[in-house]
């Protein structure tokens, strides 16, 4: 029987410690920003990081009408919604997207950058986006994060 000391440790979903940051997304490139959210939602940025086991952390998005893309692309961008029916495209354009749902353009492109299983579904639960500079989330004393 092999008892070795150096065994690689894989953390689990259950004993993973799961902290909670503040991103504040005024005057911040949308790709950009979301990369590094994205990273934390997954877990990338520890070194316990383990790619089949959700280990990230909590992040929480603050001023997300304050948001800017690079270019054009407020004029530019579509995102489309399908219903599945016939003629069931909705195109809706960036600039219409912010007025409306703020937090939809930061939480589509998240989204996006995540896996496309059960993983990532469980994942994009730990994202929580606001329009504005408060969020409800102050007994989890978040940390300040920089980006």
């Amino acid at each position: 029987m092999n008892t070795l000391s150096y065994r690689t440790v894989s953390v689990s979903a259950e004993n993973a410690e799961r902290k909670w940051y503040v991103v504040d997304a005024e005057n911040k490139a949308t790709g950009r920003i979301c990369t590094e959210i994205a990273s934390i939602l997954r877990g990338k940025n520890k070194p316990s990081y383990t790619p089949h086991a959700d280990t990230g952390d909590y992040v929480i998005v603050i001023n997300a009408d304050k948001v800017r893309f690079t270019g054009a692309k407020w004029s530019q961008k579509i995102y489309k919604d399908y219903s599945l029916h016939p003629g069931g495209l909705k195109e809706v354009v960036a600039e219409e997207m912010l007025v409306k749902f703020p937090e939809r353009i930061i939480e589509r492109a998240v989204k996006g950058m995540l896996p496309k299983t059960k993983l990532g579904r469980a994942m994009i639960k730990k994202l929580f986006v606001y329009a504005g500079s408060e969020h409800p989330h102050a007994a989890q004393k978040p940390e300040a994060l920089t980006l």
